[in-house]
């Protein structure tokens, strides 16, 4: 799992052996193809680029092209053990829409993101004047997919507002963890397993 990202690592070290897993926006598909030969995981991916569709597709992998926004709503109830959102969230055009038919398909969800409070990015804002390029984001604001930035705190906020519960969480700084009680400032992703 050592050349996994690391919230794929994250999640793949807590998704249990024989699980069934729907990863929403699952790129390749390298976590699922890690999922599938260190845990035996039914593993099932949706993806919007149709490049990613193929190489994962080419692995092996069962991945359908679609957009998250619209095509969750297809998938029943309580279809998966796990529903995955990997540095998905702030892509998204609703996001609170797609949080909650994740946590309706799957019956926890595991969501990454980037930290736009992180330190580096505040600090670049506040010395440059501009938007950040940093290894978590690491292309020009015209170019990025995200549209809807967001912190480890807005978050917290977010899911507290909305009755969902927390199991664990984690905070990365690169591939290094980092506390819970500063997270907002020094983490670079956050990485949240959630339940209804």
């Amino acid at each position: 799992m050592s050349d996994l990202r690391p919230d794929l690592a994250i999640i793949a070290g807590h998704v249990p052996r024989g699980a069934k897993v729907l990863d929403v926006g699952c790129g390749d598909g390298e976590l699922m193809a890690e999922l599938r030969r260190s845990a035996q995981v039914d593993a099932r991916g949706i993806e919007l680029d149709a490049r990613n569709v193929s190489a994962a597709v080419a692995r092996g992998l069962s991945v359908v092209q679609g957009d998250a926004d619209t095509d969750l709503a297809n998938y029943p109830d309580h279809a998966f053990d796990y529903a995955i959102l990997s540095q998905t969230l702030q892509t998204a055009r609703a996001p609170d829409r797609v949080l909650d038919e994740l946590l309706r398909i799957g019956r926890r969800a595991f969501v990454s993101f980037p930290n736009f409070a992180y330190w580096r990015v505040r600090l670049s804002l506040l010395w440059r004047g501009r938007m950040p390029v940093t290894a978590a984001l690491p292309v020009s604001w015209y170019e990025t997919e995200n549209i809807h930035q967001l912190t480890v705190d807005d978050f917290r906020a977010f899911v507290a507002e909305r009755g969902i519960g927390v199991e664990q969480a984690w905070f990365l700084n690169g591939d290094r963890h980092t506390s819970a009680a500063a997270a907002n400032f020094r983490a670079e992703h956050a990485v949240f397993l959630l339940r209804r």
